[in-house]
């Protein structure tokens, strides 16, 4: 282990030791706990707002958005996944993080200034207006991401938790109060103004773990540089399956199109970020560090997989059965036509942090080189479907082809991860899928044997009780072994209860820690 430098110090306590499966799963819980009020608070905010505001609005946002943040990919040059990287470069932090900040500013300086101009240049109206402020404040958001690294790197999300917990509840004050003044397009863009203060307030103003400074040592940058250039293609290219669909639908199907495909994207996200994205954010640190035993990376990719698929199908599955009476109480019978684009994007919106998981073995294990052809052949999978299923079928086209580009990419990487890691398809999958294709006839056919005509709120409450207790009663039956290995797991590593088991390597952080 390399030395930290002369004068380096960390600001506040010290943390206890604790292995790395207790930090994961002490972060795991941080970040369920944040998501779920997350989750809840910006799903309040979006049904306020698509009530309040005109579908075109949201597209102008969904455009402007993908523009930015596809290209803010050149700028990024893959430097964050060399900082988590463990290198002899890299390996102490101060100084590996001192160059991340050099870089990340020189470059989003000049991509800002580019975008800018090309902005002013050739967009048009609101468009124009809402790519350049959108540069602006995800630029200087952007500029935060070193220090929040250095948790991430830690196996550390306590702050990060709670940061994302205080974003959602001002921005959704904010936005919605601009929304009921009157504003359209910036009670849109006003969330990511409050995103950027509230990030330079928390992680660089008040105890910084890390306080921000310029270096450029010429080895760690060749080493940033030569491992940024490995997965640059790689990113750019999970940004392109990202933001494609968007690009495509704006510019064929229009603005309008795109604010309703927009929102069925964004509503049929809500059940992932409740407790798929807690487990990605934190199975990303924990690969990079077990990067070098197969068993413990197995074991921790089975025990992701497991909570992943169950929760997804859960979730994904009662959307899909209750999405016209949801439409029609929550957000309006104006959004009707996103209902079939809707239902066709859960199955995306769900199994895509089980990809992102596969894809964080081969990053952490230094082969991303695996990550880029398994994306090449998903984004020939997605210009083929946008251009067959999209003009076919409008959003729904474009949902389809998406969905197809998902399989394609979970397939490829399920097959290259057999090198890395052992896995049972038939045990992340089999159970799940069985409870899903009952519940699902249960939930539809309750309401048909018991109520006649359209009585939304009796249907919900019917569909939803039926695909319940169907959907868990499966679980319960064929694999109480898991939902009891699952329920241990979290249990006995509860903050206070740290478990006897399991990786019993200490960890020994430097002075400094969470908030």
């Amino acid at each position: 282990m390399l030395a930290e430098p002369a004068g380096f110090e960390y600001d506040f306590y010290q943390a206890p030791k604790m292995t790395l499966s207790q930090r994961s799963t002490t972060s795991l819980l941080w970040n369920a706990l944040s998501s779920q009020v997350t989750a809840l608070v910006l799903f309040t905010r979006s049904v306020l707002l698509a009530r309040l505001l005109p579908v075109e609005v949201f597209g102008i946002y969904t455009l402007a958005g993908a523009i930015v943040y596809l290209s803010i990919l050149l700028p990024a040059f893959g430097l964050d996944d060399a900082f988590l990287h463990r290198s002899p470069e890299s390996e102490v932090e101060e100084p590996a993080a001192a160059v991340h900040f050099t870089l990340k500013l020189v470059f989003l300086l000049a991509w800002a200034l580019i975008l800018i101009g090309l902005a002013a240049f050739f967009a048009r109206g609101s468009l124009r207006s809402a790519i350049i402020y959108l540069t602006i404040a995800i630029g200087g958001f952007e500029l935060t991401h070193t220090t929040r690294l250095v948790f991430t790197r830690r196996v550390a999300h306590r702050r990060l938790a709670v940061f994302q917990t205080l974003n959602a509840i001002f921005t959704t004050l904010l936005a919605v109060g601009m929304a009921l003044g009157g504003a359209d397009l910036w009670a849109l863009l006003i969330t990511d103004y409050v995103t950027l203060l509230l990030a330079w307030l928390v992680f660089i103003f008040w105890k910084p773990v890390w306080k921000p400074r310029l270096a450029l040592d010429r080895h760690t940058v060749r080493y940033f540089l030569a491992y940024g250039s490995r997965v640059l293609f790689s990113n750019l290219l999970q940004s392109a399956l990202d933001k494609l669909d968007d690009l495509w639908t704006g510019a064929f199907l229009g603005n309008t199109q795109l604010g309703f495909y927009s929102r069925a994207y964004t509503f049929a996200t809500y059940p992932r970020r409740l407790l798929a994205n807690p487990v990605d954010e934190v199975a990303r640190g924990t690969y990079a560090e077990i990067s070098h035993d197969r068993q413990q990376l197995g074991a921790a990719f089975r025990r992701s997989g497991l909570l992943l698929v169950r929760s997804g199908f859960f979730l994904g599955g009662w959307l899909s059965l209750a999405a016209p009476e949801l439409i029609l109480l929550l957000l309006g019978e104006k959004w009707l036509p996103m209902l079939a684009a809707f239902r066709l994007m859960l199955v995306y919106t769900l199994l895509d942090p089980l990809k992102g998981s596969l894809a964080y073995l081969f990053i952490a294990t230094g082969q991303p080189e695996t990550v880029i052809r398994c994306r090449l052949v998903q984004l020939a999978v997605l210009v083929t479907g946008l251009f067959s299923f999209g003009r076919l079928w409008g959003i729904a086209g474009v949902a389809l082809a998406v969905d197809l580009m998902l399989l394609a990419g979970i397939g490829l990487l399920f097959w290259q991860a057999a090198r890395l890691i052992t896995f049972s398809l038939k045990d992340l999958f089999l159970v799940p899928a069985i409870g899903l294709a009952l519940a699902l006839l249960a939930g539809a056919g309750l309401p048909r044997l018991l109520l006649s005509g359209e009585q939304v709120w009796q249907n919900l409450l019917l569909k939803s009780l039926a695909f319940g207790l169907v959907f868990l009663l499966v679980l319960v039956l064929f694999e109480p072994q898991n939902l009891r290995r699952l329920w241990t797991e979290l249990a006995n590593q509860m903050p206070g209860r740290w478990a006897k088991g399991g990786d019993t390597t200490p960890y020994n952080p430097p002075p400094g820690g969470e908030l």
